[in-house]
């Protein structure tokens, strides 16, 4: 059996573990985290990541999910900029970060071992394969339903010790699914110049309150704040603001305090708030593959959250390694296939980032008209398509 290293537990680390399995893989996932899980609130599923997971076996999306609903854009003082409703886009299914990280770790086989607690030190490549150094090698599980746990102590010379409380682990190939700051682009390519910040914090939280307004996003100044529902009733918000890295929290409530409704009310129902400061990578992007080494979700290509694609272009990176790999061993295709693809995703979020995030008054005028105008425009487009299509 071939086998595989992937750094990385997270979203694309774990579906990269599934992917990797299903094509007769044995794989082993080293994740620098003390437990295996997610971090976050919401995610929006889109539809080609869906289609992934499916392919996957990944059961239970539809359940733990539920449907987006096109409510629009609005102003800070709710008038509405773009109303959705007619458009006909396309939709994702909103759920949050943890279910879904679960669901898609219940599909690991007995062909996966995770060792958490582990940190990747480094690398070396040779004709026959990729050795992979770390230190903490603690193992946290084998399987879907943890079949064969066992513990490796810190310190132990566990898969070919090379020293108190230090690792080797050996294989064919390595996926480096190891986030924005990943030590395995780092070790690939120690030039780049990596993620850059994009001027914006982001707040994050999920409302204990149920509301009848279908979502939407609404921009103001320097200020922007999106909410959707969940399946459970719930609402996951998130919200942007203008500030320095690494400047002091702000009362979030505070900042949006006199924005429409029920924008306060649900800040007030939030018993906690998650803050992170946004950045993404530079471009042009690294390439994917570096020999017997690739680079799969934010550890390639790490956008700002203003598509909602993140995890879903790791799932699909997921997706698109499987297929390269049953079609042969040429892991170029790999690279040739996502590099492209996710390079105008990044350049595209980043541009409505710097739209969204606009605090000059007469900006964001002409800017709120401008996006007026070209959704009414698209409604028009979106109706006489369903019309023409309802006379086939």
């Amino acid at each position: 059996m071939r086998t595989a290293i992937v750094v990385g537990a997270g979203i694309g680390g774990v579906t990269a573990a599934v992917a990797l399995e299903q094509c007769g893989w044995q794989v082993t996932v080293l994740e620098r985290a003390a437990e295996l899980g997610e971090v976050g609130a919401g995610i929006s599923v889109w539809p080609g990541a869906a289609a992934v997971l499916e392919e996957l076996g990944v059961e239970g999306i539809a359940k733990a999910a539920r449907l987006g609903e096109a409510a629009g854009m609005r102003r800070w003082d709710g008038r509405w900029i773009v109303e959705a409703a007619e458009l006909g886009i396309e939709l994702p299914v909103m759920l949050h970060r943890t279910q879904l990280h679960q669901l898609i770790t219940d599909r690991l086989g007995p062909a996966v071992t995770i060792h958490t607690g582990t940190t990747v030190t480094g690398l070396t490549q040779d004709a026959d394969g990729v050795t992979v150094t770390a230190t903490g090698a603690r193992l946290a599980g084998a399987g879907a339903d943890g079949a064969g746990l066992g513990r490796v102590e810190p310190g132990a010379a566990g898969a070919g010790g090379v020293g108190s409380g230090s690792a080797e682990y050996r294989a064919e190939l390595v996926v480096g699914a190891d986030g924005i700051r990943s030590v395995v682009r780092g070790l690939l390519a120690p030039g780049y110049k990596g993620p850059r910040y994009s001027g914006y914090t982001a707040y994050r939280g999920i409302a204990e309150l149920e509301v009848e307004d279908s979502g939407g996003e609404t921009w103001g100044r320097g200020q922007r704040f999106g909410f959707a529902k969940m399946i459970d009733g719930r609402i996951y918000w998130y919200s942007a603001v203008n500030r320095e890295p690494g400047g002091p929290d702000d009362d979030v409530r505070a900042l949006f305090a006199d924005w429409h409704e029920p924008i306060p009310a649900l800040l007030a129902a939030t018993p906690a708030v998650l803050r992170n400061d946004i950045y993404d990578l530079q471009t042009p992007l690294l390439p994917f593959v570096h020999g017997r080494v690739l680079l799969l979700g934010d550890a390639a290509h790490a956008m700002t959250p203003n598509m909602g694609r993140g995890a879903c272009s790791a799932i699909e990176d997921a997706g698109a390694l499987a297929r390269v790999l049953r079609a042969g061993d040429d892991l170029s295709a790999y690279d040739a296939e996502r590099r492209p693809a996710t390079t105008k995703l990044v350049k595209r979020s980043r541009q409505i980032g710097v739209l969204g995030q606009l605090d000059s008054k007469l900006a964001c005028t002409l800017r709120d008209a401008v996006l007026a105008a070209g959704g009414k425009a698209a409604g028009l487009l979106a109706k006489r398509k369903r019309v023409e299509q309802s006379r086939v």
